[in-house]
């Protein structure tokens, strides 16, 4: 019974589930472990091993550039302007990353269920002061500072139920990697449940990869430093999908008795599309994405700085003193500031023995 109310607890790992009990002030916190209610009875559970499949992908790996952009610290100024666009770069099926420094321009065959992300500076994180002021989780996102990324392309949505078991009939993705709870399973809705390693499996079979923090994060904000992907006016259910006043998911109840409140995570593209042309960066469903997590930037040091950043041990497999990967842009089960453009949540990447309804959208390199 512990671990499955741990199960719908928001602590991004078992160690931090205490701590978390103790700060945490929202709602649902005091009741049933931050479920609400008694988590839904799964199929069969989620495996616990913390390796990765037998036959792991490569790793993602950019190249470090010649001359990457400053970087300032604690900054509260807009970032610097982009760097000029330069000519044109071929698409590549390679999941490699790009091994350009300059900053490419979008490709006129963008496939249709992708999006260009064009390559430049953008103000990433939250400084110091209006993190203390949101709440201790926000300083994970600190300090404030100016970081650019190559252009690349990403998944317009989430990857969703339909998309995930299309991947098992080939035979490239883990039968029985999920959803693995009552009413998360509509052809239409994200993936749910999914540990980091069968996502990145994901997206290996289809010539792609799992989006760095850094390009996750340029996505979302753009260069204008916002909050939300539609800018720093507040959350609303017209825009997205999260808990709010009238409850989780916006107050659509799970298909389920004994946890209705519990809620569900909606079909994508369900809200307007973001201003990248994305749909669902904020809210809906937490995202996977490739680096291994830090306490703040300034903990990552140069790994999260400059030019295509990718995080400790450039998000290899294995990486001595990190136990965790990083979700982003918060979901159905939880409040409008854990969908802000910069935070940051960590988490296993087995997805046990604290089990969460995570989900993934893939990217890919020109």
């Amino acid at each position: 019974m512990i671990l499955r109310a741990l199960g719908f607890f928001g602590a991004g790992a078992l160690a931090a589930v205490v701590v978390v009990v103790v700060a945490s002030s929202s709602p649902g916190a005091a009741a049933s472990s931050s479920g609400g209610g008694p988590a839904p009875t799964p199929a069969p559970a989620p495996a616990a091993a913390q390796e990765p499949p037998s036959t792991p992908q490569p790793a993602v790996v950019l190249p470090a550039p010649s001359s990457p952009p400053p970087v300032t610290s604690e900054s509260t100024s807009s970032p610097s302007s982009p760097s000029p666009v330069t000519s044109e770069s071929k698409s590549s099926s390679s999941p490699s990353p790009s091994s350009s420094s300059s900053v490419a321009a979008c490709p006129a065959d963008v496939p249709a269920d992708m999006v260009c992300i064009p390559g430049g500076a953008f103000l990433r994180g939250v400084d110091v002061e209006r993190a203390r002021k949101l709440g201790w989780k926000h300083l994970r996102a600190t300090p404030q500072s100016t970081v650019s990324v190559s252009t690349f392309l990403l998944d317009k949505t989430e990857v969703t139920v339909e998309a995930w078991r299309a991947c098992v009939a080939t035979g490239a993705c883990r039968k029985g990697a999920g959803p693995l709870y009552e009413d998360f399973d509509a052809p239409k809705q994200p993936i749910a449940g999914i540990k980091w390693f069968d996502a990145r499996a994901f997206c290996v079979a289809q010539g792609k990869r799992l989006p760095t923090e850094a390009e996750w994060e340029k996505a979302a904000r753009g260069t204008d430093g916002r909050m939300y992907p539609w800018g720093d006016d507040e959350a609303t259910c017209a825009r997205a999908v999260f808990m709010n006043a009238k409850g989780r998911s916006c107050g659509v109840k799970q298909r389920s008795v004994k946890n209705a409140d519990v809620g569900r995570p909606e079909p994508v593209g369900s809200r307007p599309a973001d201003p990248a042309g994305t749909y669902d960066l904020a809210g809906n469903s937490w995202e996977w994405v490739n680096d291994w997590f830090s306490p703040s930037w300034k903990a990552c040091g140069d790994a999260c700085q400059g030019h295509d950043p990718q995080g400790p041990c450039a998000g290899k497999d294995t990486c001595p003193g990190h136990t965790e990967r990083v979700v982003r842009g918060g979901s159905w089960y939880w409040p409008a500031d854990e969908m802000a453009t910069w935070f940051r949540r960590p988490h296993m990447p087995a997805n046990s023995p604290v089990f969460h309804h995570f989900g993934f959208r893939c990217a890919r390199s020109l």
